[in-house]
């Protein structure tokens, strides 16, 4: 009696649904992971979603950009110079000083350029920014699909090694019965070897069933872009439920929200506006210059400056005299008062001199205004603007066409993915009815063996089925469960 109810025990334990089990395993004491948590960590760490999230900066620089074309450019610059004395060519003449010079300037120009396509761009970089939202959608979306992929791989892995464990508790107790009846003489030594020879097996099964359970919640955090913690639990549960919802239902949501499909017809609007700005370079364009700026220069020997002025003043007195003797021999009036008082040279003009040399760095001498405008007007650049317009118009073709091979794929998808749920629906019906004959057969076996009615191998063969029913069961609930996940994916988001 006690090997009889401590078989119906483990069978129990074998055929318990998958939520039970998964309620059983959530008494293990440690970190707990839903599949909620899992896509969140996923989309906040799965390093290939953040490249995608990592583009929006760079699109969003790109928009700022356009629109700061439509306003004009500035500079600012500020030059300083040291220059030996000595002869400088320039243009031909020699120019020479008997001092070192510093010069100093400045510039503040104001550029604007204006052309058809500069009106064009600020669109095209919003569609480009957009064309990148579509595609972090896209991307959330798809990871979020693998995860609950990978998510549901792992609880089948789990699920098989429990049903494995069960496995081996069954085995053992099938030796224990085998070896009482060797006991008592109605059984065999055969028996109990067949017996070990099967709990063996059955031990190697178990302990490869939980390294693949192992090695799927790996993979599932290697997707999710962080550290495995020890004794993590997958938590959710999921209920095997026929869809409620029509394929033509599933069709028209695909149609209007799927991200993939959306991310192409943002890379086809992309692209014909790329086909305009390219057309608007056979239009004029306008250019608008104007500035300010001033500039210094001083010379280190400021007495080179003084003689000069002074070797001026007595060349222009020396002169003055000389046409007045001119105009005394004429009989006209003398100038000499003139002279001697407009040609004077003093200390009060070496000062004056060297205040007007000391200017250097930050004294400016203001330049004049100026304002330069300018239109242009392609007219032959060697085909090259053909080129680039013939260019664009393949690539907008092309994304037309890529836009209706998804519109088609989409299509297959979600009606292959909808059909292969309603065939999952009624595996998973026709699996637990299976697992159901084969828990009833083992059972009539194990009553039959124990009375000495069945032989071990019959008992062996009830066990085989048992577990292939068992198996396809659990595979049959997981298979469903993919099939929802691939329709999800497929439509572009969750439908339940």
């Amino acid at each position: 009696m006690r090997f009889t109810v401590l078989v119906a025990l483990a069978l129990a334990t074998g055929l318990l649904p998958v939520s039970v089990i998964a309620q059983v395993a959530d008494s293990v004491r440690g970190t707990v992971l839903t599949l909620d948590e899992a896509i969140a960590l996923a989309q906040r760490n799965n390093p290939l979603h953040l490249q995608f999230v990592n583009d929006r900066r760079a699109a969003s620089a790109s928009v700022r950009a356009a629109y700061g074309a439509l306003l004009p450019s500035a500079s600012l610059s500020f030059s300083s110079e040291y220059r030996k004395e000595g002869s400088q060519p320039f243009q031909g003449l020699n120019f020479s000083t008997s001092s070192d010079v510093y010069q100093s300037s400045y510039w503040l120009g104001l550029q604007y350029d204006i052309s058809p396509s500069t009106f064009i761009t600020p669109k095209l970089e919003s569609a480009r920014r957009d064309a990148v939202e579509a595609d972090i959608v896209g991307s959330s979306h798809t990871l979020r699909a693998l995860i609950k992929q990978d998510y549901l791989e792992a609880l089948k892995s789990e699920a098989q090694a429990i049903l494995q464990d069960t496995l081996t508790a069954t085995a053992q107790v099938q030796l224990e019965l085998a070896r009482a009846r060797a006991a008592v003489g109605s059984g065999t030594q055969l028996d109990v070897t067949r017996a070990e020879v099967a709990l063996g097996t059955q031990q190697v099964a178990a302990l490869r069933a939980r390294n693949t359970a192992e090695v799927d919640k790996l993979r599932l955090f290697e997707r999710m872009g962080v550290a495995q913690p020890a004794n993590v639990r997958l938590t959710s549960q999921f209920a095997v439920t026929a869809p409620s919802i029509s394929l033509d239902e599933v069709m028209r949501v695909a149609r209007e929200e799927n991200p993939t499909v959306r991310a192409y017809r943002s890379r086809e609007r992309v692209a014909s506006l790329d086909v305009r700005r390219a057309q608007s370079q056979y239009l004029p364009s306008l250019s608008l210059s104007t500035g300010w700026g001033g500039y210094t220069q001083q010379y280190t020997n400021d007495r080179f400056l003084v003689e000069g002025q002074r070797s001026q003043v007595l060349q222009n007195r020396a002169q003055c005299f000389s046409t007045d003797s001119i105009r005394q021999g004429a009989g006209l009036a003398p100038i000499t008062a003139f002279c001697n008082s407009e040609f004077q040279f003093g200390p009060a003009d070496e000062a004056a001199i060297r205040r007007e040399n000391d200017r250097f760095p930050f004294d400016f001498t203001r330049q004049p205004f100026s304002l330069q405008a300018r239109v242009s007007l392609p007219l032959f650049d060697g085909f090259a603007r053909e080129q680039r317009v013939q260019v664009a118009q393949a690539t907008r073709d092309d994304a037309r066409y890529q836009v209706r091979q998804q519109e088609l794929r989409l299509t297959a998808d979600v009606s292959a993915a909808y059909f292969t749920l309603v065939t999952a629906v009624r595996a998973s019906e026709v699996q637990e009815q299976n697992a159901a004959k084969a828990r009833d057969e083992l059972r009539l076996t194990e009553e039959r063996y124990r009375v000495g009615a069945a032989t071990f191998v019959e008992l062996a063969e009830s066990r085989s089925s048992f577990e292939r029913a068992e198996q396809d069961r659990i595979a049959a609930i997981y298979d469903y469960h993919q099939a929802w996940a691939a329709l999800e994916n497929a439509v572009g988001r969750p439908l339940r």
